[in-house]
């Protein structure tokens, strides 16, 4: 979400829509078409697909176990076009459930060292953004050979983990296979299917069944995470809808259901048992660490919220954080605490020396489970293969490591500012059309703080803030109260923070990233 008080160095916008995006990638240093050696390895790393045949275990080879006949699905949003991971879930003989994340292999196509290799490396990331998306990896892999697109078998790394019936995850194995997903759901066919709603073309009243004891499980397993503290950040993602000139048309909010849950509560536990697996038996690896917050952070965000009128109760303590955030979401102004939240976080990065994620409230953990779109998953994913054929071999340099892991969250962060960027120039563009064609388009708005020069407001809607000016407030004098942060006119009118208002553009300042509003008169 824009902010007023964020002077970073931001890029400009292009000379046209169309261009935005370029300008944007050159500002954060994305990189765009890849070179011609890398595409040809990629090609020739392709056709090992037709090499598919499970192994046996032996000496200084884990073997390759066949899953096809399994019933295997993904579960991605409807414009997906790379599926990295897949689920399954059966009992063993105990009547415990065997959840199966299978995950594609990358690390079979990709060889260490390699031109693909040393370009994946070099990008680290893929990064989406409004209108496209950089891959990590050529579409002859990332699309292509390493999807585990339906109906066609594919090499994967699975992860099998057994849970007993108040979701306890009691074992963890690991195995290289040859998997065949039965079925491409969207999350709003998952979604159905949890429902209790009938299963789409393809997927049986019986599979149906499992999917929706994935999400009982998953349930479980997210519930078990906030008792321990874990914390409740999410916010429904909001995408930029354009048109074919690159001008911003709309916004859609996409929901945050159970269908989305039930793939992030798998795949955390498939990144915990693999981390927990390594980490314990001294193997250092790209931890994805998330370290507790500052008090001195606590406190001040105690004070800003007290501020808004909002009381936090001790947020040192995880279980009262938690139960805050679940409480306030319900606010006016959760979208701008959130974001108040977390600033005074301590950013997820990777590390090689310490491990430990405080907000998922995990001990162990790192990211194994999107190899396609990430190098640290990719980096596990051998680490582990090597593990499995003798437990010395997964060993790498630490100095190595931590190369890799400073490159890893350097790359992470530019990719999420130009994420970030992109979409703030595109709502710029928005208003400032506005503007231009003397348009007034009104916007529900909420005063998220109250200064002496006027008051800020959030505006939902296409999630940005402004300054709405003291001038313009009221045609009478306007004064701040400081003790109260409130502004009042002449007749009894004020404004304070949470109060609604109706506004529209009045200035647009690219340079300064500032928004300029004005109440609109009834």
């Amino acid at each position: 979400m824009q902010t007023n008080d964020n002077q970073m160095p931001f890029p400009a916008p292009g000379k046209t829509a169309r261009e935005d995006t370029a300008q944007v990638m050159r500002f954060y240093g994305l990189a765009g078409k890849f070179p011609k050696a890398v595409l040809a390895d990629a090609r020739r790393a392709a056709a090992a697909l037709n090499d598919i045949r499970p192994t046996k275990p032996s000496p200084g080879n884990p073997g390759r176990v066949d899953l096809r006949k399994k019933f295997i699905f993904t579960c991605d949003p409807e414009t997906a076009r790379d599926y990295d991971d897949a689920l399954s879930l059966e009992t063993d003989r105990g009547g415990n459930r065997v959840l199966g994340v299978h995950i594609a292999d990358v690390a079979h196509f990709v060889k260490s060292g390699s031109a693909l290799d040393r370009e994946a490396f070099r990008r680290s990331t893929s990064v989406y953004l409004a209108d496209r998306v950089v891959p990590m990896l050529p579409e002859e892999l990332s699309n292509g050979v390493c999807s585990l697109v339906p109906g066609e078998p594919r090499l994967a790394f699975s992860v099998f983990m057994t849970f007993d019936e108040g979701g306890r995850m009691i074992k963890s194995e690991f195995t290289k296979s040859i998997i065949c997903s039965k079925a491409r759901l969207t999350y709003e066919q998952t979604m159905a299917i949890i429902a209790g709603g009938r299963p789409p073309a393809g997927v049986s009243p019986r599979n149906g069944r499992i999917v929706r004891e994935i999400a009982r499980l998953a349930a479980q397993l997210r519930s078990r995470r906030f008792a321990a503290g874990a914390l409740d950040l999410e916010v429904p993602e909001a995408e930029v809808l354009l048109d074919g000139e690159g001008e911003m048309t709309g916004i859609v909010t996409r929901p945050y259901d159970e269908s989305h849950q039930m793939i992030e509560e798998c795949m955390v536990a498939a990144n915990e048992a693999v981390a927990r697996e390594l980490w314990t038996k001294g193997i250092k690896i790209l931890a994805r660490l998330h370290e507790s917050p500052d008090l001195e952070k606590l406190e001040m965000l105690r004070a800003d919220l007290l501020g808004l009128g909002v009381k936090t109760g001790d947020l040192s303590k995880p279980k009262v954080f938690e139960r805050f955030l679940r409480q306030i979401k319900s606010h006016p102004l959760y979208p701008t605490i959130s974001v108040m939240i977390l600033r005074s976080m301590k950013k997820a990065v990777y590390d090689a020396r310490s491990i430990g994620h405080f907000g998922l409230a995990k001990r162990y953990y790192a990211h194994f489970t999107s190899p396609i779109r990430r190098y640290p998953d990719l980096t596990l994913h051998r680490q582990l293969a090597d593990y499995l054929v003798k437990p010395a071999l997964a060993r790498r340099p630490a100095q190595e490591l931590s190369r890799w892991a400073l490159h890893a969250t350097e790359c992470e962060q530019a990719a999420a500012e130009a994420e970030r960027a992109l979409v703030e120039i595109k709502k710029y563009r928005l208003l400032e059309a506005q503007l231009s064609s003397r348009q007034i388009v009104e916007y529900d708005a909420v005063v998220s703080k109250c200064t002496p020069f006027g008051c800020f407001v959030e505006i939902p809607e296409i999630a940005v803030s402004g300054l709405v000016h003291i001038s313009v407030l009221a045609p009478s004098f306007v004064s701040f109260d400081e003790t109260n942060h409130v502004l009042s006119a002449r007749g009894g009118r004020s404004w304070r923070v949470g109060d609604r208002m109706k506004v529209h553009v009045a200035g647009v300042d690219f340079k300064q990233r500032r928004l300029d509003f004005v109440p609109c008169r009834s």
